[in-house]
């Protein structure tokens, strides 16, 4: 196939923006791919922080991480993501280059434990914040549980007020697909010399 899965589009991206020995974040750990992905990519001199609630999320991330070597570069927190820049250590504040989100449930875990407009949206502020010019966000979205067309359509609001000066976002969709996911990139802009 010639047209990338969503999936496989934000990962393209981010790894245009992500070098080896550059700091990331993965907002919602999950089962841990992004993780993994976001591991291999800043190399050993990189560091990665991941975030997520549920404690199964997080050992399925140490596990994945453990079985390719890379647990070093990657520090997990039991943390929702809104709570990034109070976590994070002062010395990565503007300096992350990504910053990953896969919202919606944990796939085989408890699909009534989702991500939240309430969490979601001051977490992608403090994504915003966090990032270094020429940084870049990728936001997966769903629409296919309870909950998901409204965090969806929360996140393209906020994506809508933010500064065509300083962000660059594309919204990535699958129209001829019901409830498939989409992608909000959104790329911080280098500042004018």
């Amino acid at each position: 196939m010639i047209l990338p899965s969503i999936l496989s589009l934000s990962k393209q991206l981010i790894r245009q923006a992500l070098h080896p020995g550059d700091a990331a974040v993965d907002a919602t750990v999950g089962n841990g791919h992004d993780t993994l992905f976001l591991a291999e990519t800043v190399g050993a001199s990189g560091l990665v922080f991941g975030f997520d609630i549920q404690a199964e999320a997080l050992q399925a991330a140490r596990c994945r991480l453990e079985a390719a070597n890379l647990e070093g570069r990657v520090t997990l927190f039991k943390e929702s993501h809104h709570r990034m820049a109070d976590c994070l250590p002062a010395e990565v504040h503007g300096r992350i280059k990504a910053v990953m989100f896969n919202l919606g449930y944990l796939p085989h875990g408890d699909h009534a434990i989702i991500t939240r407009p309430e969490t979601t949206v001051p977490a992608l502020d403090a994504a915003a914040r966090l990032l270094v010019p020429g940084g870049m966000m990728s936001v997966v979205l769903y629409t296919g549980h309870p909950g998901g067309p409204e965090e969806s359509e929360a996140v393209i609001r906020w994506a809508k007020k933010l500064s065509p000066h300083r962000f660059q976002t594309m919204w990535v969709q699958l129209p001829n697909r019901n409830h498939a996911p989409s992608l909000l990139a959104v790329e911080k802009r280098r500042e004018a010399p």
